[in-house]
């Protein structure tokens, strides 16, 4: 258990990488981004390209902080589970 441990600690397993496949539906919707994205970047000016990109930027890192949220709070609930079931 231990090993396991230091693999997470020192990012040798990413537990969200097995959650990436696309399902379905997670392909229709990245369709349609794309498909929007490449339509408002027909109409926009240089300057509002950059800052749709930045905006972009922000949204990415966004999602990031919370993935590693919800997979922080979820580890902390699934110990609480086994220690529950442990102390029973």
């Amino acid at each position: 258990m231990t090993k396991i441990f230091d693999e997470l600690w020192y990012g040798n397993i990413e537990p969200c990488a097995e959650c990436k496949t696309a399902t379905k539906e997670m392909q229709e919707l990245e369709h349609y981004i794309e498909r929007h994205k490449k339509q408002l970047a027909e109409s926009m000016t240089d300057e509002q390209k950059v800052i749709f990109e930045k905006f972009e930027d922000c949204l990415n890192e966004l999602n990031e902080i919370v993935e590693r949220r919800i997979f922080s709070y979820a580890f902390k609930m699934g110990s609480r589970i086994a220690i529950g079931t442990l102390d029973d």
